[in-house]
């Protein structure tokens, strides 16, 4: 596995996508992407619509000093895919513990992208966690399956707001704990 660093955040070989961190010439494929209310829906903070200049704001937290949340975007350019399929994030929750999360552009859905990007996080450690937590909507049990079959385990469900369907959704939250 190949590990270099840029913008103080590491760049981790994940199969056949590479994780790096984000460019500000990303803005217009994760704004198509993240304008999609398939995807807006399945996270906490991605509003729908997508008002202007959100992907922006987003990018230039995402390369901001001192961020608690360090972003990747998943970029199968190598392979011929495309330059940005989706984004995976580790945030820091305090002491040696932090949270994964993680959405695939709707084309590209089913590909075990996802899975590969997840593992390659975990093995990478960028954040050198000793527990890992991460959540998925109920009505997500694709995303669940990615986290089940790289060794997390079922916590518990609970509730979380999401912006764009505006009230708070069923979670099933997981955890992985550094052997």
């Amino acid at each position: 596995m190949r590990i270099e660093t840029i913008a103080a955040q590491p760049v981790i070989e994940a199969g056949r996508v590479l994780l790096r961190p984000p460019r500000r010439s990303d803005a217009g494929l994760l704004a198509l992407y993240t304008g999609d209310r398939r995807v807006a829906e399945g996270t906490r903070s991605i509003p729908h619509p997508l008002p202007p200049g959100a992907t922006e704001a987003y990018v230039a937290r995402a390369l901001a000093d001192g961020r608690r949340e360090d972003v990747w975007v998943m970029d199968g350019s190598a392979q011929g895919t495309g330059e940005v399929l989706g984004v995976i994030s580790l945030t820091r929750i305090g002491g040696s513990q932090s949270q994964i999360g993680y959405w695939v552009a709707p084309a590209f859905w089913n590909a075990g992208f996802a899975s590969e990007a997840v593992r390659a996080l975990i093995a990478a450690d960028p954040h050198d966690a000793r527990t890992l937590f991460a959540e998925v909507f109920q009505d997500n049990p694709v995303s669940a399956r990615v986290l089940t079959n790289a060794g997390f385990e079922y916590l518990g469900d609970a509730e979380a707001f999401s912006v764009a369907r505006g009230r708070a959704v069923a979670t099933w939250t997981y955890l992985r704990k550094r052997r």
